[in-house]
């Protein structure tokens, strides 16, 4: 949303463009921020008081609504792609993994555990899923699913691994907020 850009050209306040459109400053500030949800009332009013269409309020001014960039961790071993974006409706968050640390390597210390179940399908090369005191090889093709209060992590078997994983909210704080 493009609000506090349109806004800050004009070289108006937040007080400036709140009472012009309506609203308090401290609504508005939240809708900037990405902390309140916009009603379309409150939408339609900010767009008035701009002088800007809906359409040219929630375009994106650059190609980040597009292009999906790669987060890297290198002491984990992971890069990430986030699929999703903010809340959606589900609860669930949908993520690419390239996994490179490799099978083997895994201690008592890198299991984790969290409420809740994760589920991943294998679209390159191997994982080697570590579930409790199970060790479970899952192949390009190949899906699994499991309760993520079973002391569990991915590692990479000869070479990096690709993986489309599917968490909820729980999995999504232990895996990629890390």
């Amino acid at each position: 949303m493009r609000i506090r850009s349109l806004r800050k050209t004009r070289g108006w306040s937040l007080d400036n463009l709140a009472e012009r459109a309506g609203i308090s400053p401290s609504q508005l500030s939240r809708i900037e921020t990405g902390h309140r949800r916009i009603s379309l009332d409150q939408l339609i009013a900010i767009s008035e008081a701009l002088g800007k269409s809906l359409d040219e309020l929630v375009e994106s001014p650059d190609d980040s609504d597009v292009v999906i960039r790669p987060e890297r961790n290198e002491a984990r071993g992971l890069t990430t792609w986030l699929l999703t974006r903010g809340d959606s409706p589900q609860g669930l968050t949908v993520a690419k993994m390239r996994i490179t640390d490799q099978a083997g390597s895994v201690t008592p210390d890198d299991l984790g555990v969290h409420p809740g179940r994760d589920w991943f399908t294998v679209l390159s090369g191997i994982v080697v899923l570590y579930l409790g005191e199970r060790v479970i090889r899952v192949e390009a093709g190949q899906a699994a699913s499991f309760s993520t209060m079973t002391p569990h992590a991915l590692r990479s078997d000869r070479g990096p691994a690709e993986v489309l994983v599917i968490l909820d909210h729980n999995g999504e704080r232990s895996h990629l907020n890390t």
